[in-house]
């Protein structure tokens, strides 16, 4: 206990072996933001499609009339501002950065949108990296904002400890692809999530099947799925599947995400509904 200690832990930074209650981490958003439910889209691994998941939320509850917005953790992996076709630098003043809006109003914050050039390399270290996210958060002035999510880089790092400790995440979206080593991937978003005492609200296959014009069959390029079992083993009981699609593809290249519409999109839109998450995933 330091000499100058009055007995108020939570006011107190530091670390002590007699501190009686647990020190928050949570940092307020900006004062010029109201902010609704956030919502962080994870995976375990790279190459998923969890920025396509993200942007295709985002575009789904822009849709329903709800202000929504796109906070891009991705530091080093950005893509949220192509699949948007936004470039050039956001602008900032007194009050903070404004993030820049899309074709449908959608709020994007991105490493991208302050490089000189989006092609420069982001070479920080991991620290460094989750700070920015942090800033990203409470240096941003998002305005009145119903639904954000957040485009998550892979794995259980710096920043989705970062995240997951900053800010108040309301429940995480798991995306994945139809591979055995899928199950082991998963595991790790699951306990990291009940670590962090943050409900799974549902896991997404992405990549799930192909559909062909001529036969109209359903090919499974990636292998069998074995989303239910993998969901069943852990609790979760929404889940969906995302079909390849080279249209996604070329819109993506476009920048025109918003032009897109998912197939099966409402079983995406469905994971959001908060009144049926009941307790916390540590429960």
């Amino acid at each position: 206990m330091s000499e100058g200690c009055n007995g108020n832990c939570s006011g107190c930074e530091e670390e002590c072996g007699d501190r009686t209650e647990k020190q928050s981490l949570i940092v307020d958003a900006n004062e010029f933001s109201r902010i609704g439910k956030v919502i962080a889209v994870v995976s375990g691994k790279g190459g998923v499609g969890k920025s396509l998941v993200t942007s295709m939320l985002a575009v789904a509850m822009n849709r329903e009339g709800f202000e929504t917005a796109i906070l891009d953790a991705d530091m080093t992996g950005p893509s949220i501002p192509k699949a948007f076709g936004l470039t050039g630098r956001a602008h900032m003043d007194q009050q903070g950065i404004y993030p820049m809006k899309s074709v449908t109003g959608i709020g994007i914050m991105s490493a991208n949108l302050l490089l000189e050039n989006e092609t420069d390399p982001i070479i920080w270290r991991g620290p460094v990296i989750a700070n920015a996210v942090r800033q990203f958060w409470k240096d941003v002035v998002w305005g009145d904002v119903d639904y954000m999510f957040i485009d998550m880089p892979p794995g259980t790092g710096d920043v989705p400890l970062t995240v997951f400790q900053s800010i108040a995440v309301d429940g995480i979206i798991i995306v994945t692809s139809p591979q055995e080593l899928v199950s082991m991937i998963v595991a790790k978003a699951v306990n990291m999530a009940r670590t962090m005492n943050i409900p799974v609200l549902g896991i997404v296959e992405n990549m799930s099947y192909f559909e062909c014009d001529e036969c109209d069959k359903r090919h499974m390029i990636f292998g069998d799925s074995h989303l239910e079992e993998v969901a069943a083993a852990h609790g979760i009981s929404r889940i969906a599947r995302l079909p390849i699609d080279p249209e996604l593809a070329r819109t993506c290249d476009r920048g025109e995400m918003e032009r897109y519409t998912a197939k099966d999109i409402e079983k995406l839109t469905d994971m959001l509904d908060f009144d049926s998450v009941t307790e916390r995933a540590s429960s």
